[in-house]
C-alpha cells in the first residue's frame, strides 16, 4: 500500500489543527547501500523511511507552551495532532517562545519526494570490480560499503509557510588489509552523485599505505608533531561546532564560557586567521536552506521552524565570531540568531598544498590518517579523547618510513588550532567518526605541534 504524498500529510495535519498554531514536518528518506568484503560484493539493499512531526502551541500562564508528536510510516494524522495538543496542554511556558515564521509556498512543494535506486551505484561497482582484481593479485583484501541517501523535507505551518528541499548524500568507505591481517588502512570519499569518486585512486592510496606498513616501529606515548589529513581534521572540527551553544556557554559549562555569565565571543582563539563556517549555498556542499527542528534544545527551537539559514561563521580570522542561538536566546543575549548548518568548512585564505606537501616538510613526526571513538572528557576545555586506527605512520626527513602502533589521544580541537603552524588547501573530506552526520565538509591538512598521545593502544 502506497503512502499518501508528504505534502498531503502536511495539509491534513494543518487542517486537523483547525487554524490553531501548528507546524508539520515530513521527512522522507530513500536509502540504498552495497557492502563488500573479501574482495567481492556481499549484500545490497534499498529502503524508504518516513517520519512525521507535529508541533502544537498554546497560550499558557507566563507565555506559550509547545507540544510535539513524532511518528514513523503511515501515520494517523488526526491522532498526532491531538497528541501534540495534549503534550502542549501539560507543558509549561517555553523559554524559547517566538512568533511562528511567516512565508509563502515553494513552487515544488506538491512534488513527490526524490527517489534513488541501486543503479546509482553502477559506475562505482564497475570500478570496484577492477579494484578487487588488483587486490587479489597483490595479497590485499578489500572491505567496505557504498551508500546513497536522498532526503526530502516538507515543512508547513499554520502561518502559510510551505517549504520543500531534496538533498542527496553519498559516501564510499574502503578498508584494505594484508592477507595475514597484520596491516590495515582506511580511505573514504563523500559525494552527492558519485561522479567525483575515483575508486582507482582510493585503492592506490590504500596499497601505498599497506606498503608503508611493511616496516613497523614501536613508539611510546608522548607529545608529537603530527600531520592531520583533511579527514582527521573534519572529525575534530565537528565537535567545535557541536559544543558551540551560546546558552551553554553563558551558563559556564563549555570551553566558550567566560566569567560572570559571559562568553568568549570576539576572542582570538588562534593566531592563524582560520575561518570556520557553514553555508547552505557553499558550492559543492549545498544543503537544506531552512531550519527544521523536531524538539527544542539550548540552541535550537521548534518555534524557529522554517527560518531561512544563511552563512554562519563560527570563526573569522581566528576569532570566535558566533555561538549557536535560537531566536529567543539571541534576543535575550543581544546577539545574532545562529542556527545549525548541515555543512562545515575550515579554511585559511592563501593556504596551498596537500597532505603530502606537509609530510615532505616534516623532519620528524606522525601522520594520523584516521581517528576513532572520539568522546568529550572535559567540556570546560573541550578536551576530547579518542583512538588512532588503520594507519599511523612515522615521518622522518620528509618521508614515510614505516607504521607505528596505535595510540589513545587527549586533545582539545580549540587548543589544537592554536598550536597549528602549517595549513594546506581545503578539500572535501569525510571523517571516519562523524562523517555519517556531517557528510558535507571541506577541510585542510594541518601540521600541529605537541599533539598529546596519552597512551599506546593495542587496538588494530
Amino acid at each position: 500500500m502506497s503512502l499518501p504524498r508528504p505534502n498531503e500529510v502536511v495539509e491534513r495535519a494543518l487542517a486537523a489543527a483547525n487554524g490553531e498554531p501548528c507546524v508539520v514536518i515530513v521527512e522522507e528518506s530513500d536509502q540504498a547501500e552495497v557492502r563488500f568484503a573479501n574482495n567481492t560484493t556481499t549484500t545490497n539493499g534499498r529502503r524508504r523511511d518516513r517520519r512525521v512531526i507535529v508541533v502544537r502551541f498554546r497560550d499558557t500562564k507566563g507565555g506559550v507552551a509547545a507540544g510535539v508528536a513524532s511518528r514513523s510510516g503511515d501515520v494517523d494524522v488526526a491522532q498526532m495532532v491531538e497528541a501534540a495538543a495534549a503534550d502542549a496542554a501539560s507543558s509549561p511556558a517555553s523559554p524559547d517562545a517566538a512568533p511562528l515564521v511567516d512565508g509563502d509556498a515553494d513552487t515544488d512543494f506538491a512534488e513527490a519526494p526524490a527517489e534513488g535506486d541501486l543503479s546509482t551505484f553502477a559506475p562505482i561497482l564497475d570500478d570496484l570490480s577492477g579494484a578487487f582484481d588488483s587486490a587479489r593479485s597483490s595479497d590485499r583484501v578489500l572491505a567496505g560499503f557504498v551508500e546513497h541517501q536522498t532526503d526530502t523535507i516538507y515543512l508547513g505551518t499554520s502561518t502559510g509557510l510551505r517549504r520543500r528541499h531534496s538533498q542527496p548524500t553519498g559516501a564510499v568507505h574502503m578498508v584494505a588489509r594484508s592477507t595475514d591481517g597484520t596491516r590495515s588502512a582506511w580511505v573514504a570519499d563523500a559525494t552527492g552523485d558519485f561522479s567525483t569518486v575515483d575508486v582507482r585512486s582510493m585503492d592506490a592510496r590504500l596499497a601505498t599505505r599497506l606498503e608503508w606498513a611493511k616496516r613497523t616501529i614501536a613508539m611510546p606515548e608522548g607529545r608529537y608533531e603530527v600531520v592531520l589529513p583533511p579527514e582527521s581534521v573534519a572529525d575534530l572540527m565537528v565537535d567545535v561546532v557541536n559544543y558551540a551553544s551560546g546558552q551553554d556557554a553563558e551558563e559556564g559549562r563549555t570551553v566558550f564560557s567566560a566569567p560572570g555569565g559571559r562568553t568568549r565571543l570576539g576572542e582570538q582563539l588562534s593566531q592563524l586567521p582560520f575561518n570556520l563556517f557553514g553555508d547552505p549555498a557553499e558550492p559543492g556542499l549545498e544543503c537544506v536552506p531552512f531550519l527544521t527542528v523536531g524538539a527544542s534544545s539550548s540552541d535550537a527551537s521548534v518555534f524557529d521552524n522554517g527560518m531561512p539559514i544563511e552563512k554562519t561563521s563560527w570563526l573569522e580570522d581566528g576569532r570566535l565570531a558566533n555561538l549557536g542561538y535560537h531566536r529567543a536566546g539571541a534576543a535575550r543575549s543581544g546577539t545574532r540568531f545562529a542556527p545549525p548548518v548541515d555543512n562545515l568548512v575550515l579554511e585559511l585564505d592563501g593556504a596551498s598544498g596537500t597532505t603530502e606537501d606537509l609530510v615532505a616538510r616534516t623532519e620528524r613526526g606522525l601522520l594520523l590518517t584516521c581517528l576513532w571513538y572520539i568522546r568529550e572528557v572535559d567540556p570546560s576545555t573541550l578536551l576530547l579523547t579518542g583512538l588512532t586506527r588503520d594507519g599511523v605512520y612515522l615521518v622522518e626527513g620528509g618521508e614515510i618510513t614505516g607504521a607505528v602502533n596505535n595510540f589513545r589521544f587527549n586533545e582539545s580541537p580549540v587548543d589544537l588550532l592554536a598550536r597549528t603552524f602549517e595549513v594546506g588547501a581545503s578539500v572535501r573530506a569525510l571523517g571516519r567518526e562523524f562523517g555519517e552526520w556531517v557528510n558535507r565538509s571541506r577541510m585542510p591538512p594541518l601540521r600541529v605541534a605537541d599533539f598529546n598521545m596519552s597512551s599506546t593502544s593495542a587496538a588494530s
